[in-house]
């Protein structure tokens, strides 16, 4: 279901089919990287541990897969004085797309 702003929910799916979580965008890999922020983060990009990422758009059969992860990474120098030190970054890779029977 759109809403009036355009934004989409997507739940997150845990193995056992049970939603987690809601996260919202405009597209399925804006909220898939909402998601992955909160994994355990890395020290890098390329050492953080791939985790997939099952979210169901609401009002839908559709589930999108993605592997997702996350790594630490200093905060730019012109940052604002709220922002901590350390910030985590994260990335996801589409896997495909797979529809509920229920």
């Amino acid at each position: 279901m759109v809403r009036e702003d355009g934004k989409r929910n997507f739940a997150l799916r845990s193995s056992n089919g049970e939603e987690e979580s809601v996260f919202s965008g405009n597209t399925p890999r804006q909220a898939a990287l909402k998601a992955a922020r909160r994994l355990e983060p890395g020290s890098s990009g390329d050492e953080a541990d791939r985790t997939e990422l099952r979210l169901r758009e609401k009002g839908t059969d559709k589930v999108h897969i993605y592997d997702g992860w996350a790594w630490e990474e200093t905060a730019p120098d012109d940052k604002p004085d709220w922002m901590p030190n350390e910030i985590t970054e994260a990335n996801v890779s589409k896997k495909g797309i797979d529809h509920l029977d229920e």
